[in-house]
């Protein structure tokens, strides 16, 4: 089964057409719930804003909303959720707060601004696909410590807590694809003294 692509992180953007300006806000979302209070943040954030535009896009399309917040009818809600459509994302969520610049844009102007901000927060966040990792805590002695380090960097795992005691004591996010390779390493480095204690697995974004 092919990964569900996401957005890697919030991201936002900004332009101007005719002295409106156009701040794109975009986030990866896991539900509907959690995309309107990314909305309501906003919107507080945001409060002396003319407009604050949003639209959000998960499972697949299961899931499509979207606002034109006072603006002409289908001149800015859809073309931003289209945005959102077509970037090749899942599970994102897009606001695009307009000041307004004392000039009318008309239907098309808006919906260009608006898609166009939506589309450059969405490529400032970036892609990644959820990815399941376990949450290893890894116990081995000094003399092991640097070799496994250097292991663990080549592999792309980054250490997130080191405690220095009579051993030492890792915490690592370790790809579920490679937790048995880990702990056999470990195994093998250590001569069957060291330890990996899997705490918990959680799903991260892995970026593209």
């Amino acid at each position: 089964m092919a990964e569900k692509i996401t957005l890697l992180k919030e991201a936002h953007s900004e332009i101007v057409e005719k002295k409106s300006r156009f701040l794109g806000h975009a986030v990866p979302v896991k539900s509907e719930a959690e995309a309107a209070e990314y909305v309501n943040l906003i919107k507080k954030t945001y409060s002396d804003a003319t407009h604050n535009v949003w639209a959000y896009y998960l499972n697949g399309g299961a899931c499509a909303r979207c606002s034109d917040d006072g603006e002409p009818q289908g001149s800015s809600g859809y073309p931003t959720l289209n945005a959102l459509k077509t970037c090749g994302a899942d599970d994102l969520c897009v606001v695009v707060t307009r000041y307004f610049g004392g000039t009318l844009l008309g239907t098309a102007g808006l919906a260009r601004a608006y898609a166009a901000a939506a589309r450059e927060a969405i490529e400032n966040a970036g892609f990644a696909v959820y990815r399941s990792f376990s949450i290893c805590e890894i116990t081995v002695g000094y003399s092991e410590y640097q070799k496994l380090t250097v292991t663990l960097r080549n592999e792309g795992i980054a250490e997130e807590k080191t405690d220095f005691g009579a051993d030492v004591t890792l915490v690592a996010a370790v790809p579920e694809d490679k937790t048995e390779y880990i702990k056999t390493y470990v195994f093998d480095l250590s001569r069957g003294q060291g330890k990996v204690v899997i705490r918990n697995t959680e799903e991260r974004l892995f970026p593209l």
